[in-house]
């Protein structure tokens, strides 16, 4: 398997490439044609914030299967075209917490106490002690934007300084933070209260321009504006202006909306401390991602172990062994059910029981779309199963329960179909990794969910089984293994047959002909 790698990356991280068994291409500042133009021989492409991979290049792979990104954003990276296509997009979100933090309060000094002019004056020979009078970080307010990784540390090195520390992030919890010492605040109330105001989010749609005029407005005359996460968070015009209007008496910036900017006016403000997108410039950063990647992208193509993903959830080395079993027997059991279905699924429900409910399903319940969609379309993965859920129109509902009866562990897939009928396949592990279909609506069977399978709904009538065993016989189909199931003696009989080579329709259809046959299929596994 080979890796492209773009743009720069340390000689460990290669090495670990290497070692893992994959080819390595270094192929610096590749421009976007080119890299459109040899992706396709790619099983992996490693970026840092240079590389801007469009849709163009993503629809050009053909066999890419991850995009890793060496460093926390992938604004650089169409995620969504990536997950259209069931490529993985990961990063390395604590490569860079500690250098990106400690640039932050760099910024934050700086822009209290001018340095950044008093430099300069100095570096023109002049000596103006009078003209910098700065303000003290002691008993000021700070309020930061989104307490993840960096936001925390952040906060942690602002305690160290005697500041009061707010913080607004809607994904904490209040005990969290308080664990933090950090005080849990809305949005407005953060804008109307800090003194020195630093933000710590990614860069959505919810996030562009959060910094605006208006918020600009709700906040102290004489706030102070730090912004090292990503550039379109502030509204470079409107900071400007509160600038120039003495609202804002200061801002500090590491990321602006184009880099480099096409208007270099705000950064050329007396005001504004700039810096060229330092956040991650140490060499302790740089090594930390590079390894970081690379072990992610072995793990990934060499184990299917998925870490960091932002577009797929991510399992753990400790976590994936322990779920695989599970993994294995719910994409098995979204095939089979795919596969008896004859009208069009509107809603599918994974209900986890037992055991398995104390784990983190979402990998399981993936892996079951996986299975059901791979019958109806070709290029399903782990990656896109879920918007391809979406797209067709069908809701998935996840539900837990400790209570069970008959097995430790027990997964339900009901599928509600667009005639507003529900059909049941429950599956099990017996032992510890061995898949069981342990159930077929109102009928209890145990199938191993492997190879050719007949299902075959039946009248409970002497001589059934014989018939059909004969008929296979003569069209040479050996049947490796028969599970039974009926409610009543008499009634309906449901048969699994196992047999080692496919049946053709025309079988199949000679099996429906036999007397007190109602249907029968096949389920390849």
């Amino acid at each position: 398997m080979k890796v492209l790698i773009t743009d720069g990356l340390s000689e460990k991280g290669i090495e670990i490439l290497k070692k893992g068994g994959l080819a390595v291409d270094l192929r610096l500042k590749l421009p976007h044609d080119a890299i459109m133009e040899v992706i396709p021989e790619y099983d992996a492409l490693i970026v840092r914030s240079a590389t801007k991979v469009t849709s163009d290049i993503i629809n050009a792979a053909e066999k890419l299967r991850v995009i890793g990104r060496a460093g926390i954003g992938v604004d650089n990276i169409d995620v969504d075209a990536a997950t259209r296509k069931g490529i993985v997009v990961m990063n390395t979100p604590g490569g860079n917490t500690i250098t990106a933090a400690e640039h932050t309060l760099a910024l934050i000094f700086a822009i209290a106490r001018k340095v950044h002019l008093a430099d300069s004056s100095m570096k023109s020979g002049r000596w103006e002690k009078g003209r910098f009078m700065g303000v003290e970080l002691y008993g000021k307010t700070l309020g930061i934007i989104g307490l993840g990784n960096i936001g925390s540390v952040v906060a942690d090195r602002a305690h160290g300084l005697r500041m009061k520390v707010i913080a607004y992030d809607p994904y904490i919890t209040e005990e969290a933070a308080e664990k933090m010492g950090v005080e849990l605040v809305s949005f407005e109330e953060l804008l109307k209260n800090s003194d020195f105001i630093t933000i710590h989010t990614p860069l959505t749609s919810e996030t562009r321009n959060l910094i605006n005029a208006r918020t600009i407005g709700m906040m102290k005359k004489g706030v102070y504006i730090i912004n090292c996460a990503r550039g379109g968070i502030v509204n470079e015009k409107d900071l400007m202006d509160a600038i120039s209007k003495g609202h804002v008496a200061g801002a500090a910036l590491d990321v602006f909306e184009k880099e480099p900017p096409d208007d270099w006016t705000l950064a050329r403000m007396e005001q504004v401390v700039a810096t060229p997108h330092l956040g991650a410039s140490t060499e302790e950063a740089q090594e930390k991602v590079s390894i970081a990647i690379a072990e992610q992208i072995v793990d990934f193509l060499k184990n299917d172990i998925v870490r960091n993903a932002v577009n797929v959830p991510s399992i753990p080395k400790e976590l994936y062994e322990a779920l695989k079993p599970y993994i294995l027997l719910a994409e098995k059991m979204g095939s089979f059910q795919a596969q008896l279905l004859t009208r069009a699924a509107s809603e599918i429900w994974v209900e986890f029981i037992g055991d398995v409910a104390n784990q983190d399903v979402t990998p399981i319940t993936i892996s079951l779309l996986k299975g059901f969609f791979s019958i109806f379309q070709e290029n399903v993965n782990y990656v896109n199963a879920p918007l391809i859920a979406r797209e067709r129109g069908v809701k998935v509902i996840e539900s837990k329960s400790s209570k069970t009866k008959d097995f430790a562990s027990l997964i339900n897939l009901r599928v509600k179909t667009v005639d507003d009928k529900e059909h049941l396949v429950a599956g099990a592990l017996f032992g510890k990794a061995d898949p069981r279909i342990v159930r077929i609506n109102d009928f209890m069977v145990e199938a191993i969910p492997k190879g050719f399978m007949i299902v075959m709904q039946n009248y409970d009538r002497p001589g059934v089984i014989g018939s059909v065993g004969t008929l296979l016989g003569k069209r040479e189909i050996n049947i490796a293994g028969m599970q039974l199931g009926r409610k009543e003696i008499g009634g309906v009989a449901l048969s699994l047959i196992t047999v080692d080579n496919i049946v053709t329709e025309e079988i199949l259809d000679e099996l429906k002909r036999l007397p007190n046959i109602i249907d029968a299929r096949l389920v390849k596994l």
